[in-house]
């Protein structure tokens, strides 16, 4: 918690794959076997948001990795507005700054893109919490083919 009482962060769920049902339409299975020139395949670890008070000067570029060991990506890209109205604890989306987060990872052919993502969320837990006081998140675990 932070000193104004909200919530700075949501711990990284490890899996929650069996609890997540597949929206119609889904195209998980569709996009199963594309492939990069060099055959390895882009998969996505852990999707989310990361947030800061639009006043607040917060660089994520200090704080996060932009890549880890394994061919991991860690991407974050600042959104116009959040796509919520509201935070939980009823702060007015429009009053932060908002980030889309990827954490993507290439593989070959065969890896379980399963593999790294405790070591990975371990190492993005920790870099999340290094980061100044009013910056929150929430990511969870996606684990689909990019493309």
């Amino acid at each position: 918690m932070s000193d104004d009482g909200r919530e700075r962060g949501v711990p990284l769920p490890m899996d929650d794959a069996d609890a997540r049902p597949e929206a119609p339409g889904d195209d998980r299975d569709a996009r199963r076997g594309a492939r990069a020139k060099d055959g390895r395949r882009a998969v996505r670890l852990l999707q989310g948001y990361v947030w800061h008070p639009r006043d607040a000067a917060v660089d994520l570029d200090e704080h996060l990795p932009d890549t880890l060991p394994g061919d991991v990506h860690v991407l974050w890209d600042p959104m116009p507005a959040a796509p919520f109205t509201f935070f939980d604890d009823g702060t007015l989306s429009a009053t932060q700054q908002v980030y889309q987060l990827t954490v993507l990872r290439f593989l070959e052919d065969g890896e379980d893109p399963v593999g790294a993502l405790a070591w990975v969320v371990e190492r993005l837990q920790a870099a999340l919490e290094g980061t100044p006081e009013g910056v929150g998140w929430q990511i969870m675990e996606d684990l689909r083919d990019v493309f």
